[in-house]
């Protein structure tokens, strides 16, 4: 089923040709593009928006072309050698661009047997075109992918849909903005940045946001909104017996406030030190509540003030939605596993669907508030799964750190009175983890569900970024 246009990527898919058919066989490329808008723009119509401009055989018409596909907001830019087209036509628009670029080499047909015949070949033969165009861009220092598929090729079709996916999460990070709730945890060395070099490299820009203004908007809360999210969370959750209605009253006034910051300043991620709040005697409790249920509308999270771990759980949540913050807590050894935790913060969609979630309080406090702090007891839905980290590795450059996990049936426990799950690697969890270490794996992660090794290793390269696969 097609996605809906709000989370399909938009893409431009850029037809090439030869001038010299323009008169030598001047119905081949109507014949072409015909084939390409009834073949290939139906499929990659399953999963992108794709702006379809003309097909192009001279040097300003393929500058149109990029510039229409860029002036309607495409993402990425799928480029196909429908027939032969000289490289140096496509170059210079191709190098202006920054749009991520994958050559599509492609065609009609799709056996060579004792049928074939010169209208054939003419009609199928972008191959050399596509190796032309592959060889310059690769000297003039332009970055692209490359796919070798058949439409009806299914894996080609995969490979199509995680460039497209990883396309829009790069442009969508260029553009995010994050908030900054607090300080960063002092001391914590693997998550501080130049933020200078944050916004130079990744794009995506920060404010910062104070607990005087998050203790204000959470006074001023309206009753009627205060008692809207009380009601939401006794019918959604399984409410602990000893949580009174002035801790869920609470719980939904900085749930009020933190969602008021989050529009108002359009964030589309947010972390917070929840020393910070402790800072303020007058800060009613810890937005944990609020958090879980704001990633599990696509709001990214980073804990303890880390900007990288903000981007990073975004990014993941655009590329292979829905994703969670974590944080590796304990090594099971006799399960091969470890279990993944943190002070309150995950994402309340991600439940296991078999059970409801528990909201409790935690009997001792992280930091100094007024009232308790509420915390729903998250526990992931089993299945396949990717743990993704986002870091700066030697010289800041940046990498991305992928493992695939598998979750366990694992959770709520009665006596955990935070967020849990496990995660089971592929090997052996001694391996993992050392593995992960050795790669520079910082504390704060990302997991989503299912398998985004393929969609992780194209974003990478749009980013720039180093892959690497433990």
């Amino acid at each position: 089923m097609p996605q809906s246009d709000a989370v399909r990527p938009r893409i431009g898919l850029l037809g090439l040709t030869l001038e010299l058919y323009e008169s030598l066989a001047p119905e081949l490329r109507e014949g072409r593009e015909r084939w390409m808008r009834e073949a290939l723009v139906p499929l990659l119509e399953e999963f992108a928006q794709v702006i379809v401009p003309p097909v192009a055989f001279r040097r300003e018409a393929v500058e149109a072309a990029v510039g229409q596909c860029e002036s309607e907001g495409a993402q990425g830019l799928i480029v196909v050698c429908l027939t032969y087209a000289p490289s140096q036509l496509a170059l210079p628009a191709l190098k202006r661009t920054s749009l991520p670029i994958l050559l599509w080499n492609t065609q009609e047909l799709w056996a060579v047997d004792e049928s074939f015949d010169g209208a054939k070949m003419v009609d199928n033969h972008g191959v050399h075109g596509t190796q032309d165009l592959g060889n310059v861009l690769l000297r003039s220092g332009v970055r692209f992918q490359y796919l070798t598929a058949h439409p009806r090729d299914a894996e080609g079709r995969e490979t199509l849909r995680d460039f497209c996916q990883a396309a829009r999460a790069v442009a969508r990070l260029r553009e995010a903005r994050l908030g900054l709730l607090g300080y960063p945890f002092p001391g914590m060395g693997d998550f501080a940045l130049d933020t200078t070099h944050l916004v130079a490299t990744l794009g995506c820009e920060w404010v910062v946001l104070s607990v005087e203004e998050y203790v204000q908007r959470a006074a001023a809360a309206e009753a009627s909104a205060v008692a809207g999210l009380v009601g939401q969370y006794r019918e959604q959750y399984a409410v602990a017996r000893d949580v009174t209605e002035e801790d869920l009253a609470a719980t939904a006034r900085v749930e009020v406030a933190l969602r008021g910051m989050v529009q108002d300043y359009r964030l589309d991620g947010l972390t917070y030190q929840f020393l910070a709040f402790g800072d303020d005697e007058r800060t009613p409790t810890v937005p944990f509540v609020a958090m879980c249920r704001l990633m599990g509308e696509g709001i990214g999270f980073g804990g303890e003030g880390d900007l990288i771990a903000t981007a990073g759980s975004s990014l993941l949540n655009w590329l292979c939605p829905p994703a969670t913050f974590a944080e590796m807590f304990t090594i099971d050894f006799a399960g091969n596993s470890v279990l993944m935790s943190h002070m309150g913060e995950a994402n309340a969609a991600m439940a296991r669907s078999d059970l409801r979630v528990p909201l409790v309080a935690r009997t001792a406090p992280i930091t100094r508030t007024r009232g308790r702090q509420l915390v729903l007891v998250v526990s992931l839905e089993p299945g396949p799964a990717t743990l993704m980290a986002l870091t700066l590795g030697p010289g800041g450059r940046w990498r991305l750190i992928a493992s695939a996990m598998t979750i366990p049936a694992y959770g709520p426990l009665p006596g955990m009175e935070v967020p849990h799950f496990k995660l089971v690697p592929q090997g052996d969890v001694r391996d993992f983890l050392t593995a992960y270490a050795q790669a520079g794996g910082p504390h704060h992660c990302a997991v989503c569900f299912g398998d985004a090794r393929s969609r992780l290793r194209r974003l990478a390269a749009m980013l720039e970024a180093e892959y690497v696969e433990v």
